[in-house]
């Protein structure tokens, strides 16, 4: 497998595990004054949460916008067979940064303009790779 993959895979189960936070959120918040009607019933209205599990809702949406995307390249630079060293450093860089992301937006920290900034750098590694494959 290349370092790309691997990367790519770490990143999939970053994806996959940023639930986690906001439904331990949602479960550890005060019942409604009236039962829900069964025991799937809708969550509270995310305004209506503590702002942690509001952010760990954007966290988990994020990452899977932002995913997506960068999977495609990369699976399209695996098929071509492109890998440089520019790829490689973009798949690992890409995760620290999502990684990094998702914990500043659930703590609080990672505020402007350091959110976007960390945004907006693993979107630049998206465009590394697919500039790799686009002029391979």
């Amino acid at each position: 497998m290349t370092p790309e993959l691997t990367w790519l895979t770490l990143s999939a189960v970053l994806a996959a595990s940023l639930w986690i936070p906001y439904i331990v959120g949602v479960n550890t918040m005060e019942p409604a004054a009236e039962p829900a009607p069964s025991p799937f019933y809708r969550p509270p209205d995310l305004s209506e949460m503590p702002a942690w599990v509001h952010r760990a809702h954007r966290a988990h949406l994020n990452m899977i916008e932002t995913l997506v995307p960068f999977a495609a390249v990369v699976l399209v630079a695996h098929i071509a067979g492109v890998t440089t060293g520019a790829t490689v450093a973009a798949a690992v860089v890409f995760f620290w940064l999502r990684l990094a992301h998702a914990v500043g937006m659930i703590s609080g920290w990672a505020r402007m303009p350091m959110r976007p900034l960390l945004f907006t750098a693993s979107w630049a590694c998206t465009l590394v790779v697919a500039g790799a494959v686009l002029t391979a």
